[in-house]
């Protein structure tokens, strides 16, 4: 049977032909100086203000750990196309460079290594492919979701998206990035437990009407679940609203933790909920809202004082639907102790090792950034590029720093200056500039070139 997702010791595999064929090729000409790969975005999104990298410390050790299995080496050889002797280093491959990361989430803009690698050509041009897919969709879900937490100004949000992701994958590795960026809770099983974000979920449609009436299923899920949230839309909102109180003033013991509404003029049917719960003394009620709602419909509500506690978000998020794609590049940019650039109109790289620092005004809020050689010292700016591997092997604080993501963010959010904060479309007024010596270098391939 085929297996639904691909299996830790096939990640090997995961990888585009010329990456091997490449690698083969640099093994017969014996090319074994070392590269510096850098992987970043020339441009960003269409109405994002910043990107929040996510997932590319996670990916530095995932790599550390590759091996072509014997099963692997064996289906390379019946694929053709590659020599015994190149199978049989493939059997010894080993990732024995270094990979520096940006601490994950952090917000980063056009032309800022998200990661760096320096290894043997051969080692760190395999890593491409994965190194890509890895962090394109961590980084794509995480930026979506830190606007809709911005968007729902400290209310919690809950992920409810699983159902419309794009594969398992995604809505398991999904859940990583949501945690990251601040999410309170997912209704995806699999994906909370194995990513630590608490399972929060109420009721479907189906279950109301497996009932013979609205009250008994009301009745019924709030004896199971004491607490629980109920959800009030299956046939007329307002009344469902009306049945729930009714039931907690027939049934004093039941206990409801909050309604959920799943339809309709959202701000409109909460402000009339709140109103006659507050009225019935169920001001301790919470109302949760659903549908179809991104970073712009939260905003719209809460705008318009709707009175919601939390909300559920699941397609919009799940699937990035507004900037799905962010135009990732892992490039060379040095070999042999030579930087190297692409000239190709419109995809011009920076040359060399590099370097991000990050200005900090006088209340500690971001400035400005400055890309810079990695071997440039600039006295205004903090680095924030981290070795996450060296010489083949994880940094335990490095990986450390990955897991307090979420606490990273949430400082980071607090501070991001007005331009970086606003959800509509735009220019963020936030500068990147080139430091001197990096600018230098750019000009001097350029008159060479």
């Amino acid at each position: 049977m085929t297996p639904l997702a691909v299996r830790d010791d096939e990640l090997a595999l995961l990888t585009d032909l010329y990456q091997l064929t490449m690698t083969q090729a640099y093994w017969k000409e014996a090319m074994r100086e070392t590269a510096t790969f850098s992987l970043f975005f020339r441009r960003l999104p269409p109405g994002r203000r910043f990107m929040l990298a996510c997932g590319q410390q996670h990916a530095a050790e995932r790599v550390s750990r590759l091996r072509f299995t014997d099963e692997a080496l064996a289906r390379l050889a019946g694929a053709g196309g590659f020599e015994t002797g190149f199978l049989d280093w493939l059997a010894d491959w080993r990732f024995e460079g270094d990979i520096w990361t940006l601490p994950e989430g952090t917000p980063v803009f056009a032309d800022e290594p998200l990661l760096e690698v320096d290894a043997p050509i051969a080692q760190a041009q395999l890593l491409e492919s994965l190194l890509m897919n890895l962090i394109q969709l961590e980084t794509v879900l995480a930026s979506k979701a830190v606007r809709i937490v911005m968007a729902a100004r400290g209310r919690p949000v809950v992920d409810f998206g699983m159902r419309r992701m794009h594969g398992v994958d995604a809505a398991v590795r999904g859940v990583r990035a949501y945690r990251t960026a601040g999410l309170a809770g997912t209704s995806n099983v699999l994906g909370g437990l194995r990513h630590d974000l608490a399972l929060n979920g109420t009721m479907a449609h189906s279950y109301v009407l497996a009932h013979d009436s609205e009250r008994e299923a009301f009745r019924a899920f709030a004896r199971h679940y004491p607490g629980t949230t109920l959800l009030v839309d299956t046939q007329d909102t307002l009344e469902g609203v009306t049945k729930v109180i009714e039931l907690m003033r027939d049934e004093p013991e039941i206990r409801v933790g909050a309604i959920r509404l799943d339809s309709g003029d959202l701000g409109t049917l909460a402000r009339e909920a709140r109103a006659r719960l507050d009225a019935a003394g169920h001001d301790a009620v919470k109302i949760v809202a659903s549908s179809g709602l991104d970073e712009h419909a939260i905003e719209a509500l809460l705008d318009a004082g709707a009175p919601i506690d939390t909300f559920g978000v699941g397609t919009h998020m799940g699937v990035a639907d507004d900037a799905p794609v962010i135009d990732l590049s892992y490039k060379l940019v040095a070999y042999a102790g030579t930087p190297r650039i692409k000239h190709s109109a419109g995809k011009v790289n920076l040359p060399g090792p590099k370097q991000v620092f990050r200005r900090l005004d006088a209340d500690g809020r971001p400035a400005g950034d400055v890309i810079a050689g990695r071997d440039e010292t600039l006295e205004a700016g903090r680095p924030l590029l981290v070795p996450s591997v060296v010489q083949g092997l994880p940094v335990p604080e490095a990986m450390a720093r990955a897991g307090a993501a979420r606490e990273r963010v949430a400082e980071t959010l607090a501070r991001l200056p007005a331009g970086l904060r606003r959800l509509a479309p735009g220019e963020s007024g936030y500068p990147v500039d080139l430091s001197p010596g990096l600018a230098r270098a750019v000009a001097a391939d350029a008159r060479r070139s």
